[in-house]
C-alpha cells in the first residue's frame, strides 16, 4: 500500500511538472494581434535551467532565447514588422514545442471603464444607432480579447480570455463603442486591429488604479478610501487593476480609450487627482507613454446636487496630462432618466476621430469640441467668447442652458443671444450685477449649441465656488 501511494505521488508530481513546465499567458495565443513596428514583449513560465527558444515566422532566421529565473518566469523581446500576417510564433523549451498560429500584426487598443464602455450589442435595451452592424461584422482583420469580471487583493500574473475574430457570432458581446472604434481604425488605416476589452459596469476609478500610485501619494490613498462599499462591484483600491490589467501590462498597445466616472460622483472633487493617478500609473506599469482618450460622462437626472457637472469639470482638467484627449457625448442622450444612453456608435466614432487625428496624423477630421475661451462683463450683461469651428448655431429657438449669478452665488436662467461675431450675450432680469456664468453645469443639461462640425459646446463655469459639495441629497443610486 505504501509503495502504491509513493508511486502515485511520484506520477502526480511528474504530471503536474509536465503541465507547468512551459506556459504562455492567455493573451499570447492563436488569433492574437500584435502591435506593428514595435519592440514587443513575449513572456511566460518554464522550468529553471531550461532555455526557451523563440522563432517568429516574420523573421525565421532569428531565434530569440530566454532563460527562466528562479521563479520560473521568462521574458523576451522581439521586433515586429509593419502590419500584415498571418504569422506564427514557435516556442521550444526542453522537450516541449508550442506554436501560436494565425497571428496578425497591426494596431492594438485597450478599451476600458464601466458600463457605458461595456455596453454591448446584445444588451436588452438595444442600441439606437448600430443598424445591421452585427450582421455585417465578419472581419478577419478585427479581433477581440475580452476579460471576465474578476478582482484580487494581489497582482495576478495571468488572465482569462481568448482572442476571437470579429463575426456575427462573436460581436454581440463586444462593446459597441469599442467595436466602431476598432472597425473604423481598420477601415481607415487598412491594417489589422486588436481590441483588448477590460471593463466592468459600476466600477470606480480607485479599483482600476495600480497600488504603486497610492504608495507614492498618501493623500491620494485617503481619497481612494473614501468610497462606501456597494453590492455590484468591489471598490477597494487596485483590486480590479490587479486582475484585469496587471496581467496585460507586458502586452504592447497603441493606446487606450476609457469611459468611466459615473461611479465616482459621490465625491466628484476627488476625481481629477484619482484619474490622473490612473493614467500615469497605467503608463508606468505598461512602460509605455501611450495616448489616452476618454469620454466625459453623459447627462443623467439621477445624480445628487450637481455632482456629475463637477466630475465632468474634473475630467476636462485632466487634459493637462500629455497625450490625453476628451470627447463629449452630452448630446447623444435619448433619455436623461437612463444612465445608459443607447446611442453608442457615435461615441466610438468621436473617439476614433480623435485618435486618427492625433495619433495617426489623418487630415480632414475635426474632432475638437467648441469650448469657453473667456468673458467680459459690462453693467448687467455678460459676453462669452468661444473657441470653436465657425459660428455656433442653436438647435432650439434660443439657447436655454446658461445661468448667471451675482455675488450672492444664486444662479438664475439667462437670456442668451448669439452675436454676429460668434460671441454670446447673456443677461437676466434677476441679476443686476453679474459675477459668474455657467453653461450646462447641471446633472442632466443637454447642450443646444453646436459648431459647424456638429459637435456640442462643452459645459463650463466661470466661478470656483465649492459650497455645492455639501449638497448630498439623492446620492444613493446604482451608478452602473
Amino acid at each position: 500500500m505504501k509503495r502504491t501511494i509513493i508511486a502515485f505521488l511520484s506520477f502526480f508530481s511528474l504530471t503536474v511538472s509536465a503541465q507547468w513546465a512551459f506556459r504562455l499567458p492567455a493573451i499570447i495565443s492563436n488569433h492574437a494581434v500584435f502591435q506593428q513596428s514595435a519592440n514587443v514583449k513575449l513572456w511566460g513560465w518554464a522550468q529553471s535551467g531550461s532555455t526557451v527558444k523563440i522563432c517568429c515566422s516574420w523573421n525565421p532566421s532569428d531565434t530569440v532565447k530566454a532563460e527562466p529565473g528562479k521563479d520560473w518566469t521568462w521574458e523576451a523581446a522581439v521586433k515586429t514588422p509593419k502590419a500584415g500576417g498571418p504569422y506564427t510564433i514557435t516556442f521550444i523549451s526542453s522537450t516541449q514545442k508550442v506554436v501560436v498560429s494565425d497571428i496578425l500584426i497591426g494596431e492594438v487598443w485597450l478599451c476600458s471603464g464601466q458600463s457605458n464602455m461595456e455596453y454591448a450589442f446584445n444588451w436588452a435595451a438595444g442600441v439606437l444607432d448600430a443598424g445591421d452592424a452585427v450582421a455585417k461584422s465578419t472581419n478577419n482583420e478585427l479581433r477581440y480579447f475580452q476579460l471576465a469580471h474578476t478582482y484580487s487583493n494581489f497582482p495576478v500574473e495571468n488572465s482569462d480570455g481568448e482572442w476571437k475574430i470579429s463575426s456575427p457570432e462573436t460581436t454581440p458581446s463586444m462593446s459597441v463603442a469599442g467595436y466602431f472604434f476598432g472597425k473604423t481604425l481598420n477601415q481607415r488605416l487598412k491594417v489589422p486591429v486588436g481590441l483588448i476589452a477590460s471593463y466592468w459596469g459600476g466600477t470606480s476609478v480607485q479599483a482600476w488604479t495600480p497600488q504603486e500610485v497610492y504608495q507614492k501619494d498618501p493623500e491620494l490613498k485617503k481619497a481612494a478610501d473614501r468610497l462606501n462599499p456597494v453590492n455590484w462591484s468591489p471598490v477597494e483600491p487596485s483590486v480590479i487593476y490587479n486582475s484585469m490589467l496587471f496581467p496585460l501590462k507586458n502586452y504592447r498597445i497603441a493606446g487606450a480609450i476609457w469611459y468611466q466616472g459615473e461611479a465616482n460622483t459621490e465625491h466628484p472633487e476627488d476625481y481629477g487627482k484619482l484619474f490622473e493617478g490612473l493614467i500615469t500609473g497605467w503608463r508606468e506599469a505598461f512602460d509605455n507613454d501611450f495616448p489616452f482618450y476618454y469620454v466625459q460622462i453623459a447627462p443623467w437626472s439621477g445624480y445628487w446636487g450637481i455632482s456629475s457637472a463637477l466630475l465632468r469639470e474634473q475630467q476636462e482638467k485632466t487634459l493637462k496630462l500629455p497625450k490625453t484627449g476628451l470627447i463629449s457625448v452630452a448630446d447623444l442622450v435619448d433619455d436623461i432618466s437612463d444612465i445608459h444612453p443607447r446611442i453608442k456608435k457615435e461615441v466610438g466614432m468621436r473617439l476614433i476621430n480623435l485618435a486618427l487625428t492625433e495619433q495617426y496624423g489623418v487630415t480632414g477630421l475635426q474632432p475638437y469640441f467648441p469650448k469657453y475661451a473667456g468673458h467680459s462683463i459690462k453693467k448687467d450683461k455678460v459676453t462669452i467668447s468661444l473657441k470653436s469651428l465657425g459660428r455656433l448655431t442653436c438647435k432650439a429657438k434660443t439657447p436655454a442652458n446658461f445661468e448667471i449669478s451675482g455675488a450672492d452665488k444664486k444662479f438664475y436662467p439667462a437670456v442668451a443671444k448669439i452675436e454676429t461675431d460668434g460671441s454670446i450675450a447673456l443677461s437676466s432680469k434677476y441679476v443686476k450685477v453679474p459675477v459668474a456664468v455657467r453653461y450646462c453645469f447641471t446633472n442632466d443639461g443637454v447642450p443646444d449649441l453646436f459648431d459647424t462640425n456638429g459637435l456640442p459646446l462643452l459645459p463650463f463655469r466661470t466661478d470656483d465656488w465649492n459650497s455645492v459639495f455639501t449638497d448630498k441629497k439623492n446620492k444613493d443610486h446604482n451608478y452602473k
